[in-house]
């Protein structure tokens, strides 16, 4: 048998309002279009400011207003349409779970641990819900906003447009080492760290009695110390591994500025037109939703690791099955 998607197997929970989901990308995606009007606008007005015509400035403006206002309303519909799907699987989810663990033997319970079980239940179900009501339409609008702004970049100075995306390629190879499958491992190991840190933290509470009746001491709680500090390792690991990565990133994504300066300093070797001129500040002006969108697609990434280490925990508790006859209710 064929295995199932991650993102196929959630929107079983969400019901009849599976399709809300995909309406909240197409809005998404048209939000991102609608957005780059503006820039169009904004360089229209500052054509007609370098030629003299200050007669269309004022229609130009009121018409940035226009599109960022109904780009704005429109991503606003995009996310109501997510959220509700995504609160629909989230609690259905959770009420699968907990029909689920009430059913299993007490060996069973106190093998996973009750702190375990809490975070699968909980920190899980949470993660599918902000990957489903933010990240996938952020995906779909940052997917449709390169295509734009591949067009936008291409038509008014392909030389231009061309550097401009120079850094986005070198942002991809980067978000690629920070989002692959090594990077996948550590972010399992982390979890599992902060899994045991959890369940470790509610034995020692609900341990705190049995110390004060027998008069233990605090080493009998050398498992939570042991959970504390092999969580202190993993995070250490993951920051360090990922520091190089980042700033790297970073670098990268907000350098257009530099390539688009260089660049014109190597074009206008032979003098300085009004028409090079107008490009490269449309261009300047442009480059900053480059940055945003790659900062959405790396968090899009990172929470789509974390979504699919959610689902193989919530696996590991419960068989997958398709909850048609409730996810309607």
């Amino acid at each position: 048998m064929e295995k199932q998607s991650n993102l196929k197997r959630l929107m079983y929970y969400a019901g009849r309002r599976k399709y809300l989901t995909y309406l909240s990308w197409i809005l998404s995606a048209v939000s991102a279009l609608l957005a780059l009007v503006p820039f169009i606008c904004i360089w229209r007005i500052i054509r007609d400011v370098l030629g003299g015509d200050l007669q269309s400035i004022t229609r130009y403006g009121w018409l940035a207003v226009l599109f960022a206002v109904v780009s704005a309303l429109v991503y606003i519909a995009g996310l109501l349409c997510s959220h509700m799907s995504a609160f629909r699987i989230a609690a259905n989810l959770r009420k699968t779970l907990m029909r689920h663990i009430t059913k299993l033997p007490l060996g069973e319970t106190e093998k996973f641990g009750s702190g375990k079980l809490r975070k699968i239940v909980q920190d899980s179900s949470e993660a599918t819900e902000t990957y489903l009501a933010h990240r996938l339409p952020d995906k779909a609008g940052a997917i449709a906003t390169p295509v734009g702004l591949i067009a936008l970049l291409l038509i008014f100075d392909w030389r231009l447009g061309l550097l401009s995306l120079v850094p986005v390629v070198l942002g991809f190879l980067i978000m690629a080492k920070m989002t692959g499958r090594d990077m996948e491992e550590k972010l399992k190991e982390y979890n599992n760290a902060l899994s045991d840190m959890s369940n470790e933290a509610v034995e020692y509470v609900r341990g705190i009695p049995v110390v004060k009746t027998f008069g233990q001491t605090v080493f009998s709680f050398k498992r939570f110390k042991a959970a504390i500090d092999n969580y202190e390792k993993w995070v250490i690991a993951y920051t360090k591994a990922l520091r190089l990565p980042m700033m790297c990133y970073t670098t990268a994504i907000n350098a257009v500025f530099a390539f688009l300066i260089a660049g014109a300093v190597i074009l206008t070797r032979g003098g300085v037109t009004n028409e090079l001129l107008l490009n490269l500040i449309f261009y300047i002006i442009i480059t900053p939703i480059i940055s945003v969108t790659l900062t959405k697609l790396m968090f899009m990434s990172e929470d789509e690791m974390t979504v699919n280490d959610a689902i193989s925990r919530i696996d590991s508790v419960l068989i997958y099955r398709a909850v048609k006859r409730n996810a309607g209710r």
